[in-house]
């Protein structure tokens, strides 16, 4: 079993493209991988609540962890009490940690 970290920076509303991360992240975690997604810059528009984003809720249903940048929140005006459930606010060092332990990391 391997670990990814899958990151994601764009908006998901408004790159079609989006969906790759999503669709990876659930394929990696079905297969048996442990799969994190960090969500930054303009991709924790899909962390909040009621913005209905049908594949992050699909990663989230999966055994995905899903964590937010707590400065791409701030910037945004998103405070914690807004995101979806299961979505944990982190500071960015958390890719660090991550890279150190091992995961393998990609960057959208």
């Amino acid at each position: 079993m391997a670990k990814y970290m899958l990151i994601e920076s764009r908006d998901p509303f408004d790159s079609n493209d989006v969906a790759f991360t999503y669709d990876l992240a659930s394929g990696l975690a079905k297969a048996g991988h442990e799969v994190t997604i960090l969500l930054v810059q303009n991709g924790v528009l899909a962390a909040r609540r009621g913005a209905r984003h049908d594949r992050l809720a699909a990663a989230l249903a999966t055994n995905i962890h899903v964590l937010a940048d707590e400065f791409s929140l701030r910037e945004r005006g998103i405070a914690q009490e807004r995101l979806v459930a299961n979505i944990q606010p982190v500071s960015i060092d958390v890719v660090i940690d991550h890279l150190a332990d091992g995961h393998k990391t990609l960057w959208h």
